[in-house]
């Protein structure tokens, strides 16, 4: 099989190999690893639906909220500050334009935290209207802990008429823009029915897919694998056939050949001669 050698070949060869271990130790992981993340925010969801909300200071004491603390149910009591206040941009509610309004409210201990009151349609999908205000005065607040989202592509706020606007629900990106000091790293989701709540986000995992379906890709990713691995030896095996038929066409046509032009007889008499006689 010295055709495997041949630049084609070679070429052909390595691309296979390179997909198939692409598919075996990184793409067919990954959906694996989405798939657990999955399961593990579902069942982080369920319990915290089990479990009554608690004071935010008893479950967030520090400068941030804890990973095992997400999708916890808290009370918030303190009091909004409607001068620092951003609109997440680039949300798609119900399958239309969007953007999530994030505003500060400052607690009894002097510490900030950020709350998601909810979604607004943006007018002919792209003016953004005018925000109900949040109320004025002492309000205790329900909601969920979030940890901080981050923008990968690192874009500057931005400001359209009235509005900051910003590309990812994150305290930081609106305590950077407004200026405030002392915020907590994550922030509160309202639930439904809250003073100031707007459109309430609904509460599902961020990979808002069905059961198993990361799992599916994933077997997906490994079947891909399997077949790219038979159809290189099915290919290799069709070459050997076509190489071994070629050769055989030729052996018959140069056997038709001798014998057409009595080389064939010529062959067998000098082998007689050769042979030594009794």
């Amino acid at each position: 099989m010295r055709f495997l050698l041949r630049p084609g070949w070679i070429a052909f060869v390595v691309v296979v190999i390179g997909f198939v271990v692409a598919c075996y130790t990184l793409l067919a992981p990954w959906q694996f690893d989405r798939e657990g993340q999955r399961q593990a925010q579902e069942r982080a969801i369920a319990e915290a639906n089990a479990t009554p909300p608690v004071p935010f200071e008893s479950l967030v004491p520090g400068g941030s909220v804890a990973a095992a603390d997400e999708w916890r149910q808290v009370t918030v009591t303190g009091q909004y500050l409607p001068a620092d206040e951003a609109l997440v941009r680039l949300r798609v509610v119900d399958g239309k334009p969007a953007s999530e309004v994030l505003t500060a409210v400052r607690l009894g201990d002097g510490r900030v935290v950020v709350v998601d009151r909810g979604s607004i349609a943006a007018d002919e999908g792209q003016t953004v209207p005018d925000v109900a205000p949040a109320p004025a005065g002492p309000v205790t607040l329900t909601g969920r802990l979030r940890l901080n989202e981050t923008d990968g592509t690192g874009r500057a706020p931005l400001v359209d008429g009235s509005h900051l606007q910003i590309y990812a629900a994150d305290s930081r990106s609106l305590a950077a823009a407004t200026g405030l000091s002392d915020v907590v790293e994550g922030y509160v989701v309202l639930a439904p029915g809250q003073p100031g709540v707007l459109t309430p986000i609904p509460i599902s995992t961020p990979t808002s897919a069905a059961p198993f379906t990361n799992g599916s890709y994933a077997l997906q990713w490994l079947t891909f694998g399997a077949i790219a691995l038979l159809a290189l030896g099915y290919f290799v095996r069709l070459e050997v056939l076509q190489r071994r038929g070629r050769r055989e066409r030729r052996e018959r046509r140069a056997g038709l050949r001798d014998a057409l032009s009595g080389r064939d007889m010529e062959q067998d008499r000098e082998q007689d001669q050769a042979e030594p006689r009794p």
